[in-house]
């Protein structure tokens, strides 16, 4: 821990309802339809935040309260809720025995086409809960989050959820986490019964068994008690390999195996927690959220393993004026404010929301925050708590608490909000390109202004959706992260903005690269009666690792080109590299150098040396093969086997390169490589294919060079449509 209990009194504001070391701020993710709302609703339930349990096909649960979300039974935004939580005696002495901990919870969306909202949720994080289906094990948005978490240094617990479900495995779903995640993962529960037979799970570290009540519906009712015979010798050894593993990693309770004496209770979870909040150990639980066992369980496991605010690593910011020197923001509510916004939404009762991180200080109505972004000072007049789509006034937010701002202006996500006196820039969450785009208009005039004012504010929200104007056409371009995500784009138009929109079939945002080295010349050379222009720029291209990006760089030696017109070659550099060469697309991983030009004593000028750079940026990628890059997706089809031959050849079809073929009970898994192009429109397919008995998931892997007989088409097509350029 990075401060302990005694230390961290001087550290909470007197006045403040739950201290730092019981608060948490947690996220729920994992792979689509893997339970995570469900399991969010019983959390809610069982800490009593509310009085029925909603569920996902009914529409009613708290956390997905959008009418587009209820609809289709997915989660497309997340949302934050607050929870409080006393834990119960189970016969072992808790760490926070009878203390009432806040804990604050976001609910993420497994959807890949809304991979932002977990993004910017795990950036203000302390915690992640990651839910994996019982059935299937580690799918692949699974990966993804876990990547996600790992990128910003998030503890996590696992939940194997759906141990209710007929071919549920917990030993495999802990064996895929080692193998495919990498997950220092050992189960501190284990499911008593399974499928049909769930009774409930076995808490290895109090060696005692909850057990449900059959007759209570609603989960409430369970008894502690001891192990039963047929299970003690299967919960001895997960025991021991459980105390065996966390004695590789920690010192204290490897002393106790060494010296052989028994482990107290306290001893281990305080290991693990220690273990945990470092990222060295994932406890896993189990249990069926659908069916209300195992969730208990798992709060107290929120509350025993993962961090407070002071568990982790204080966040580190940046003094602003690029001197590059860093600062530490620790959780104080006695310094300087500092908080960051992770999330914009606009809500139709009191307008645009800012959701925000405290990070330091405390915030209270009335007080000034400022933007280092922009410089501007502003005045809070609301703060608020968030219950999902409900709104709680407060006078105060303190270190390590999540709400929203009302009527600030000028913000972006990833904003940093903090005191004048003492300005720091956060690190912002980073969010992916957008890899597929379409053209909308307005089916009326009226509707022109309406539809810009919608577009212009869900781009504010949602960092990974892009709108614009194509210059050669004047038509808007909307771009996003998959169909899903420009559908809802549409509905939102409709229903929060009343403008119907019209839209083009989806095209690819395709990129271009080169695949041999090469030098450019470019010269612009005018001459009209007075002053002329004179600008003459070489450079040299390569290609860069894939995934490098685009590097620039100055090798002018000797003044050939003066220091004052290297920038506009440079500019002009990137102003081609952005439109393309070949198809009109932007480049993507060329190294290019500026190595050699001329200047004219009075003819020379910026502009000259811009268009110079453009010119020979487009001659050394016209000698250097340049060709398009399209966009692949990692596709997985879950299927019943009498249908694997006919989904088999459709993905081939598809131009798909198959990666691997894995049977699982009575389904058969597909994962494999197919472009975004052939994409569309898969989801009716695959139900056609297989009578609506098979699933599939894909996410964006990476881009690979398109094939001759493609390429000649994207050509023709950019050629007559500029339009599809984005």
């Amino acid at each position: 821990m990075s401060a302990d209990v005694k230390d961290s009194k001087a550290l909470n504001s007197p006045d403040r309802q739950y201290s730092l070391e019981r608060t948490r701020n947690i996220g729920i993710a994992a792979h689509i339809d893997a339970g995570k709302t469900t399991t969010t609703e019983r959390i809610l339930f069982y800490t009593g935040l509310i009085h029925k349990m909603g569920d996902v096909d009914d529409g009613n649960t708290v956390t997905d309260w959008m009418e587009q979300e209820r609809e289709r039974g997915i989660t497309i935004t997340s949302a934050a809720t607050t929870c409080y939580w006393t834990q119960k005696d189970d016969g072992c002495e808790k760490l926070f025995k009878s203390i009432a901990h806040r804990v604050n919870i976001i609910d993420t969306p497994g959807h890949v086409d809304f991979t932002a909202e977990v993004e910017r949720s795990m950036r203000v994080l302390d915690g992640a809960v990651a839910v994996f289906c019982g059935v299937a094990g580690v799918q692949p948005q699974s990966e993804t989050v876990w990547r996600q978490a790992t990128k910003y240094q998030v503890p996590r617990i696992a939940f194997v959820n759906k141990m209710d479900r007929i071919g549920a495995n917990f030993e495999n779903a802990v064996a895929e986490m080692r193998k495919k995640l990498g997950a220092y993962a050992y189960p501190v529960v284990l499911p008593i019964g399974k499928e049909d037979g769930l009774k409930g799970v076995i808490d290895l570290i109090s060696h005692k068994a909850i057990v449900y009540d059959e007759t209570d519906e609603a989960g409430l009712r369970y008894s502690v008690t001891e192990i039963p015979a047929d299970l003690k010798d299967g919960a001895d050894q997960a025991y021991e390999e459980l105390v065996n593993a966390v004695a590789d990693r920690d010192d204290v309770v490897a002393e106790y195996v060494l010296n052989e004496k028994p482990i107290p209770a306290e001893v281990l979870k305080l290991a693990i927690r220690r273990l945990t909040c470092q990222i060295r150990f994932v406890p896993v639980m189990c249990g069926s959220a659908f069916k209300k066992k195992g969730v208990q369980p798992l709060v107290d496991a929120v509350i025993d393993y993962l961090p407070s605010p002071l568990d982790t690593e204080p966040m580190q910011g940046d003094l602003p004026g690029g001197t590059g020197e860093r600062v530490t923001v620790g959780p104080d509510d006695q310094a300087k404010f500092c908080s960051l916004a992770f999330k914009l939404w606009t809500d139709p009762f009191v307008g645009k929301l800012v959701f925000f991180r405290v990070y330091r200080g405390k915030l209270s109505k009335g007080d000034n925050i400022y933007n280092p972004r922009t410089r501007k000072r502003e005045r809070v007049s609301r703060v608020m708590m968030i219950q999902a789509d409900k709104r709680l006034d407060v006078e105060t937010v303190y270190s390590g608490d999540i709400a929203a701002l009302v009527g600030l202006r000028n913000i972006t996500t990833g904003d940093t909000l903090c005191d004048e006196s003492e300005e720091i820039l956060l690190e912002p969450p980073t969010f992916p390109e957008p890899v597929i785009s379409m053209a909308v208009e307005p089916k009326s005039k009226a509707d022109r202004d309406k539809m810009s004012t919608g577009l212009q504010r869900l781009a504010e929200e949602d960092p990974t959706f892009r709108c614009f104007t194509n210059e050669e056409t004047g038509q808007l371009i909307i771009a996003g992260m998959g169909e899903l995500h420009l559908e809802i784009i549409r509905d939102r138009l409709l229903r929060e903005f009343k403008v119907e929109a019209s839209a083009g079939a989806p095209q690819i945002a395709y990129r271009e690269t080169i695949t041999a080295s090469s030098e450019g010349e470019g010269k612009f050379i005018r001459q009209s009666g007075g002053r002329g222009q004179y600008g003459h720029a070489v450079v040299q291209i390569a290609p860069n690792e894939r995934g490098k990006g685009v590097e620039i760089e100055n090798k002018i030696v000797g003044g050939v080109i003066p220091k004052e017109y290297v920038p506009a070659v440079i500019d002009g550099i990137e102003e081609a590299i952005k439109g393309g060469v070949v198809a009109g697309y932007p480049m993507v991983d060329i190294k290019v150098a500026v190595t050699y030009g001329s200047f004219h004593e009075v003819d020379s000028s910026e502009l000259a040396f811009k268009m110079a750079g453009i010119f020979a940026l487009k001659d050394a990628v016209r000698k250097a093969n340049g060709i398009i890059l399209e966009p692949i997706m990692k596709v997985e089809v879950t299927t019943p086997d009498e249908y694997q031959g006919d989904i088999l050849g459709d993905l081939n079809r598809r131009r798909g390169k198959i990666v691997a073929i894995e049977n699982k009970s009575d389904a058969t898994i597909l994962r494999a490589d197919v472009p975004l192009a052939e994409m569309f429109g898969y989801a009716t397919a695959v139900r056609s294919l297989s009578k609506g008995r098979a699933a599939y998931s894909m996410e964006p892997s990476h881009f690979e060079p398109v094939p001759a007989s493609v390429a000649a088409t994207i050509l023709e097509s950019a050629k007559s449509k500029p339009a599809a350029r984005s």
